[in-house]
């Protein structure tokens, strides 16, 4: 991939894949592959996440829409259950906007809360999880003091507990079910913080991977099952890792695993998770509305598509890539192919991942000249990025470059055109930085190891013996965003983008 900067600046450049380029409400907001996704294949930037969440939370519509009303029906006998990563990292979920939901649904009657916790540690610092529940502690208490029943319920580390994603590891669900529902777990606490800080204190402990834990009362009794008659909010505005959680929550046949008892609730997700499956049919906060993508223009214009990755990345070039939608367009025009990713390990373990068979699979779509257009993503980077594990990661973007050139191989034998990009940076940088770019480090004087998202750029790059003579990347687009790229392909197909489409990053030469 280095050998494409070659081409600089006609060929490579760099895109922002971040903060209010995708949508998200700041530029200390870290891009994610579920935004960078919808920008990429939209064209447009539409408000996210947690910009949607904060609209709704500061005009109070959140609290006129259908979604509250259904909870707010189990306000006077039942407890309304808040369940969510507990963090202020912003990708999936952010503390404050817990907080203001806490203090609008105790305003608006609800008298009895308990809150599920997540630890996270992968958005944010580890250890973090101590100062988050401290945070939270101090806000129940003064719901306590106005006479308001809340307190914190259960927990776990996200990534053992309750947020697994693509169906990867249901007993990580289960483990969540077994201590928010049934109250249910391998360790007691009188209280949160000192759960966290005990399971922490457990030799290679960290926030992401904490075993799950109920608290209980003085008779040993859990605080906070979930019951017949209460109402269950999920606070994560990010919907990956809670699609498994809501299936098991809201449908009736779940075969997944045994869920022992399903309590008759009213549930509701901060927002709609999935469009297609309407999971969960009741949500806080509608989803933004994506529709007219590059996708779906393309190939109602006769380009045949082609669209592939492992498992964890699937969904990202077909669903959040058309605009939160899926299935097909033109079934007869398009192909998606899933290579089933590793299950049951830490992707560090298997560094390489599935790039070689996305990259074969992808080559022979090329080869067949059956496709105007393949579109892949390579997971290598992000996923092992997250780990913190260097070593493992430098292997990762060995696999996944060699991926790239398995497949820019093809496209130079059928004569085609590439283009190469992001969603947003992760792996370029695994060390957490001062605001003079200085490593940080640990009270032990080691360096601390970031296994976050970045708020870098992403290289695009274009070429390909298929690209016309003179086409170029313009200079006047200078704060271009990964939306830009959707008129850019539209273009190399032949094709003029819609006139609301971010602009194009190309130009020909002299023309």
């Amino acid at each position: 991939m280095d050998s494409l900067k070659q081409g600089a600046p006609e060929k490579w450049r760099l895109v922002r894949a971040h903060g209010t380029a995708v949508g998200l409400p700041t530029e200390d907001d870290m891009g994610n592959s579920e935004v960078g996704h919808n920008a990429l294949g939209a064209g447009r930037i539409y408000a996210q996440g947690a910009k949607l969440v904060d609209i709704a939370l500061a005009n109070g519509k959140i609290y006129d829409g259908e979604g509250f009303k259904y909870i707010k029906e189990c306000f006077d006998a039942g407890t309304l259950h808040l369940i969510g990563l507990l963090s202020d990292g912003g990708v999936h979920s952010r503390l404050d906007q817990l907080q203001l939901l806490l203090k609008g649904a105790s305003d608006r009657g609800a008298k009895r809360i308990r809150v599920h916790i997540l630890t996270d540690g992968r958005d944010v610092l580890d250890g973090s999880s101590v100062e988050f529940v401290e945070t939270l502690e101090n806000d129940l208490a003064k719901l306590r003091e106005k006479g308001i029943d809340a307190r914190i319920a259960s927990g776990g580390g996200r990534m053992y507990v309750t947020m697994d994603r693509y169906e990867n590891d249901w007993e990580v669900v289960k483990r969540g079910w077994d201590a928010q529902v049934l109250g249910e777990a391998p360790y007691q606490f009188k209280s949160a913080l000192e759960a966290v800080k005990k399971l922490r204190a457990e030799p290679k402990a960290n926030d992401q991977y904490l075993p799950p834990f109920v608290i209980t009362d003085d008779n040993g009794k859990p605080v906070g099952p979930i019951v017949d008659g209460d109402a269950v909010v999920t606070i994560n505005f990010r919907a990956d890792r809670m699609v498994m959680l809501a299936k098991a929550l809201e449908y009736q046949d779940f075969d997944k695993f045994d869920r022992v008892r399903v309590p008759k609730i009213h549930y509701a997700g901060m927002l709609q998770y999935d469009g297609e499956l309407k999971l969960p049919s009741r949500y806080l906060v509608s989803p933004p509305e994506i529709e007219r993508t590059s996708g779906e223009y393309l190939v109602h214009n006769g380009v045949r598509t082609f669209a592939c990755s492992e498992t964890v990345k699937f969904g990202h070039v077909t669903f959040f890539w058309n605009g939160n939608r899926s299935g097909y367009f033109k079934q007869d025009m398009e192909e998606y192919v899933e290579i089933p990713s590793d299950s049951g390990i830490t992707f560090n373990e298997k560094p390489k991942m599935k790039a070689l068979e996305i990259a074969e699979k992808t080559r022979d779509a090329i080869l067949s000249r059956k496709f105007d257009q393949v579109r892949v993503n390579l997971p290598n980077g992000d996923m092992v990025g997250h780990t913190g594990d260097i070593e493992a990661t430098i292997v990762a973007c060995k696999a996944a470059d060699e991926a790239v050139k398995m497949i820019l191989d093809a496209i130079e034998q059928v004569g085609g055109i590439y283009v190469v990009t992001a969603d947003h940076g992760n792996a370029e940088d695994m060390v957490k930085r001062n605001k003079k770019g200085e490593p940080l480090l640990d009270k032990a004087g080691k360096i601390q190891i970031l296994t976050s998202h970045t708020l870098q750029p992403v290289p695009v790059a274009i070429g390909g013996p298929g690209l016309a003579p003179g086409v170029r990347f313009r200079k006047d687009v200078p704060n271009g965003g990964l939306a830009n790229v959707a008129a850019t392909v539209m273009n190399l197909h032949g094709f003029e983008a819609p006139s609301d489409y971010e602009t194009t990053l190309i130009e020909v030469a002299d023309n």
